[in-house]
């Protein structure tokens, strides 16, 4: 999920970072997110704790960017004694949560032709794994430690205690791990609609950004999110079936709604 916020704010100037900056949103893990004053660049500040997890973004945004698919690109990176600064290249473009009903429908054949892109990239060149069983245990940890946010459930579920909803989903585990053996591909992990940036002008997509759960994993992870993300724009249930069929069509697969349910189901259980 995209923009979740957190309580503290770090300046890009606290990292020596030159130039105006604008705050846009705070992120996962109290990451602080500017964007220039020329629109050019972000940056993206994290306490000392969560050094490690930007560093990995970091990673994972330069090596996406030489796989030919879109996306922002590393500018700059400072860390120190009070944490550790991204700065990257501004996809140009406006996010697909901020398009009409009408302008998504005409941007779905694009998104599809991109994620199917993304997930062609060889997976054996990929150095980063978000296999399965390591969701899980993100999920076993945020559930022990009581920090689901039911904000972030499906509706039904949100007055169900967390840990139930992940025992619901601990008996498929080893159907699950199968079919991911049999099908795993680069996915992007967070494929949101805030996550995609299209070309106002074209509808076609300019670029994947947030890119910190970018890593092998089942295919399926990927639709499950941004599928279910895509109906909160869909005027009816309708047009959202009629747009999942599209998409499955243009993408080039039969999809298998238990295994979207499951990971849709999974997902809101690893933030925290």
């Amino acid at each position: 999920m995209s923009d979740r916020s957190g309580p503290h704010v770090l300046s890009p100037k606290l990292f020596g970072v030159g130039g105006d900056w604008l705050p846009v949103t705070a992120g996962e893990s109290e990451a602080s997110v500017f964007r220039s004053g020329d629109a050019t660049r972000y940056a993206k500040c994290v306490p000392a704790v969560d050094t490690a997890g930007l560093k990995a973004e970091r990673e994972r945004i330069a090596w996406l960017s030489g796989q030919g698919v879109p996306g922002p690109r590393v500018l700059d990176w400072y860390a120190g004694d009070a944490g550790a600064c991204l700065v990257t290249g501004a996809v140009s473009g406006v996010s697909a949560d901020q398009v009409s009903a009408e302008d998504l429908r005409a941007s779905w054949e694009h998104i599809a032709d991109a994620v199917r892109r993304l997930h062609e990239v060889p997976v054996s060149s990929c150095p980063y794994r978000r296999g399965l069983d390591a969701v899980v245990e993100v999920a076993r940890d945020v559930v022990a430690r009581g920090a689901v946010n039911p904000e972030f459930l499906p509706v039904e579920q949100q007055l169900t205690p967390a840990a139930e909803l992940l025992a619901r989903l601990t008996g498929e585990i080893s159907r699950r791990r199968g079919q991911e053996v049999a099908d795993t591909v680069v996915c992007h992990g967070d494929l949101c609609l805030p996550n995609i940036i299209l070309d106002p002008r074209t509808l076609e997509v300019s670029g994947f950004i947030d890119l910190g759960r970018l890593g092998a994993a089942d295919r399926h992870a990927d639709p499950a999110l941004l599928l279910a993300n895509a109906r909160e724009t869909w005027v009816d249930e309708e047009q959202a079936r009629v747009a999942d069929r599209a998409f499955a069509e243009r993408y080039g697969i039969a999809l298998d709604q238990e295994r979207l349910r499951f990971y849709l189901h999974l997902d809101p259980l690893t933030w925290g």
